[in-house]
């Protein structure tokens, strides 16, 4: 399904089946599979690839030359940097048919995910999270958390906003975020954010 006011680039190939929601941005030598899902006002940069069993969510935003591949799902709004990597089986070989193995891969509304990271199958992005760039993920990232580092290792806390909160690793804490005004809290290891509004 492609409604009338998506772009689609003429050097693209969207594989009849596709659905793609409104306002969608596909640009040159993209490739989306015929089971693959994506929601409203997204934008597909130069040489992304999209797989049969993936979502993406609206309003994300992936940058040049990523590959989704199936098994991942990535919510409204997620940021995918240009070049990161997503891998859907744990233990690849060429010689060795392991479709039946893929592991699930789920990036939360909002998440970031900078410029040639790679995010290793099977891990759940939280919300807001940000993962740095170059980083390489094996494990579960909480909601807003900044990770970094091979392997990724947490750094910090970051607002829905996008800049670094000034809260411990652990313990409790509270900042307000200087440009919404909401005010995160962490309590027991975890970031809640209380909307100013």
């Amino acid at each position: 399904m492609k409604p009338e006011d998506i772009q689609v680039h003429p050097t693209a190939v969207v594989d009849e089946g596709a659905k793609i929601g409104a306002g969608s941005r596909i640009w040159h030598f993209v490739h989306v599979c015929s089971g693959a899902c994506i929601g409203q006002e997204v934008s597909l940069g130069q040489g992304v690839f999209v797989g049969n069993r993936v979502v993406i969510g609206d309003k994300c935003k992936i940058q040049n030359n990523v590959s989704v591949y199936d098994n991942v799902t990535l919510e409204d709004g997620v940021f995918c940097g240009p070049s990161m990597v997503f891998t859907n089986v744990h233990n690849p070989r060429a010689l060795i048919e392991r479709k039946s193995e893929y592991r699930d891969t789920l990036v939360r509304r909002g998440a970031s995910l900078g410029a040639n990271c790679t995010i290793v199958c099977g891990v759940t992005i939280g919300s807001y999270a940000f993962v740095s760039a170059g980083a390489v993920v094996t494990r579960d990232v909480p909601d807003f958390a900044l990770v970094a580092g091979v392997p990724a290792k947490q750094v910090g806390w970051m607002s829905a906003f996008g800049e670094r909160l000034d809260l411990p690793l652990s313990g409790e804490g509270e900042d307000r975020c200087p440009h919404t005004g909401d005010i995160y809290v962490l309590q027991n290891g975890s970031v809640l954010r209380k909307s100013a509004e």
